[in-house]
C-alpha cells in the first residue's frame, strides 16, 4: 500500500437473529452494528419499506450522508485557504433511489442542499467554491449517479 492509499475497516454484526435465523421473510429483523475501532457504533437497519426499523441508520440514509459529509468537508477547506469565514453549515440532502420489480434498485441522484453563513469574504466566491468541493469530493466520485448541489451563501 503507497502513502496514498488510505484504508477503512468496519465491522458489521447482524442482530436481527429472533432466535430462528432466517427460516422465512419475516423470521427475522434488519438490525445490525456497524462498529469501528474507537469510534461510537452505528444502530443500522433497513427502510422501512424493506421491513427495517424506522428508529436506526439504513444503508441509504449513510451514502446520503456520505456525500453531504465528503462536501461538506471539502468545502470547508476551500474556503479556509480561500479567506471564507464559515460560521454555519447545514444540508438538508435528499436522495432518491427506485427499485425495481425484481427487487433490485439504485440511486438516481441526491441533491445537497447546503446552506452557509459566512462572517468574512466574498459571498460569490464562497458560493463558487461548492463547484471545487464537487470536484474533489471522494465520496461524489465515486458513485455512478448525479450528485447536485442547490448551494445558499448567507453574509452573517
Amino acid at each position: 500500500m503507497s502513502e496514498h492509499d488510505h484504508h477503512y475497516a468496519v465491522k458489521l454484526v447482524w442482530t436481527g437473529n429472533r432466535g430462528e435465523g432466517t427460516a422465512n421473510y419475516r423470521a427475522y429483523g434488519r438490525d445490525h452494528v456497524v462498529s469501528a475501532s474507537g469510534k461510537p457504533d452505528i444502530p443500522g437497519s433497513s427502510d422501512p419499506a424493506f421491513r427495517g426499523d424506522a428508529a436506526r441508520w439504513n444503508p441509504e440514509d449513510l451514502l446520503v450522508a456520505s456525500l453531504s459529509a465528503c462536501h461538506k468537508l471539502w468545502y470547508l477547506h476551500f474556503c479556509a485557504v480561500n479567506g471564507i469565514v464559515v460560521t454555519a453549515y447545514e444540508d438538508d440532502a435528499e436522495g432518491t433511489m427506485v427499485t425495481d420489480a425484481d427487487g433490485g434498485g439504485r440511486f438516481t441522484g441526491v441533491t445537497l442542499k447546503p446552506v452557509v453563513t459566512i462572517s468574512a469574504g466574498d459571498p460569490e466566491k464562497a458560493l463558487a467554491l461548492h463547484h471545487d468541493a464537487h470536484e474533489k469530493c471522494f465520496i461524489a466520485n465515486s458513485v455512478n449517479f448525479p450528485v447536485a448541489c442547490e448551494a445558499k451563501v448567507v453574509a452573517g
